[in-house]
């Protein structure tokens, strides 16, 4: 089998078919790099070579520039190579969607763990991420954030509360209240939606409840659309305390009792502190309370 010619057949294809089709161009993009790299492994002698082939990628890039022009580097064809053996270890990587494009998976490909990968597919195509904010993502290494428990194939709340949370601050030398915080908080709350995770949306800010004969304020109450629940977010600006959980548990049951409507799931509760304590978080766990500490940038 004439390796080489094949490969220039699928580019050529390509380029006739996306003349064609304009508004198929992203998909048959993916197909045909998924496809070329198929080829490249295969002419290398399969997988467990594929990586001593840098060579034979080097000839064919050369070959194919002078025959059919720009775009087909050495860098390019190592990418599709790359893409292809990583499609072998992670179906929903494998472009048959087409939801994200070749630029959103050449940021992918510099990623090493397949459960990260994974996940930033996942959230990519859920909120419809810009190979940009893609990027700006891993850059923040929000997986990292998110902990060791995480489920990427279907990801509950409580693993998409990130730790530590990033939190925009527009004056960093002005020292930090729990007021000052809140004040951040709700001048960007759309970064911090964002921040938080999928699928959240802004109820009210110092959510005014009775508890008895005494009113209390929740810092902020969320929704989340994904898991269809309210969440309860409570600021600190000290280290974690039990008496905060307990603070928590109060919020969330008033809203399960008096706001929730019986077809959303139970309330969450979330403590956003500066410190974690980790005696607090081993003996005064609550399935329905998550903590996180922040970071401001």
């Amino acid at each position: 089998m004439n390796y080489y010619n094949e490969i220039k057949e699928t580019f050529v294809k390509n380029e006739v078919y996306k003349k064609i089709k304009d508004y198929s161009k992203n998909k048959s993009d993916l197909n045909t790099y998924f496809e070329v790299g198929r080829l490249i492994v295969e002419a290398q002698g399969g997988e467990a070579r594929a990586k001593y082939g840098n060579k034979l990628i080097k000839e064919y890039s050369e070959k194919l520039t002078k025959e059919l022009g720009k775009g087909y580097t050495y860098t390019n064809l190592s990418r599709m190579r790359q893409f292809y053996l990583l499609s072998l270890k992670v179906a929903a990587v494998r472009p048959l969607s087409g939801h994200l494009t070749w630029t959103h998976y050449c940021i992918l490909l510099s990623i090493k763990d397949i459960n990260e990968i994974k996940y930033y597919v996942n959230i990519a195509i859920s909120n419809n991420l810009s190979s940009r904010e893609l990027e700006k993502c891993i850059k923040s290494k929000e997986y990292e954030r998110l902990g060791k428990d995480v489920n990427v194939e279907e990801p509950k709340v409580n693993s998409l509360i990130k730790n530590s949370i990033l939190i925009k601050v527009n004056n960093k030398n002005e020292k930090l209240t729990e007021y000052t915080l809140h004040q951040s908080i709700l001048e960007n709350m759309e970064d911090f939606l964002k921040e938080l995770g999928v699928g959240f949306a802004f109820i009210g800010s110092e959510v005014k409840i009775k508890l008895g004969d005494r009113y209390n304020y929740i810092d902020f109450l969320l929704f989340n659309v994904k898991f269809n629940c309210y969440v309860v977010i409570e600021l600190k600006v000290t280290e974690m305390k039990a008496e905060y959980i307990g603070q928590v548990i109060k919020y969330v049951n008033y809203v399960d009792k008096n706001i929730k409507e019986v077809y959303n799931e139970p309330t969450v509760g979330v403590i956003i502190c500066k410190k974690e304590n980790k005696y607090v978080m081993e003996y005064c766990t609550n399935p329905n309370i998550f903590v996180s500490t922040y970071q401001t940038i």
